[in-house]
């Protein structure tokens, strides 16, 4: 699958579960609904995010970047638009079940950067 096409995927997919999400926020009422439609909810609001912050990343990456191999700018843009997605739907979630306070907040985002500082510095032993 070259660039082109896995660009291409990624938007249909992205586009596909934002119109999924409106709909669960539309037809689902929070107060009448069980553990499955919060997990309907949260599942594919984390995987809009994920479509929306991974082509938002490649394209500036690709913009700014114009001599890195477009490969690496993929593996880099989702991993780091994985950890964004992850971080803004687990915020979201503490925030829903009323546990979100400056310290969970804190703890992670650093858990999210030192993550990243991981995958920054581990390098692949050929």
């Amino acid at each position: 699958m070259n660039i082109k096409q896995l660009l291409t995927v990624v938007s249909c997919a992205t586009i596909l579960f934002w119109v999924i999400w409106i709909s669960i926020v539309s037809q689902i009422n929070p107060f009448e609904t069980d553990f499955f439609g919060f997990l309907l909810f949260y599942l594919t609001l984390l995987f809009s995010l994920l479509g929306t912050f991974f082509l938002a990343s490649f394209a500036f990456r690709k913009a700014f970047n114009k001599f890195s191999l477009e490969y690496s700018i993929v593996g880099t843009s989702f991993r780091q638009s994985f950890f964004f997605a992850l971080l803004v739907d687990s915020i979201l979630i503490l925030q829903g079940a009323k546990m979100l306070n400056i310290l969970n907040t804190i703890l992670l985002v650093a858990a999210v950067v030192v993550l990243e500082f991981f995958f920054l510095s581990y390098k692949k032993r050929i």
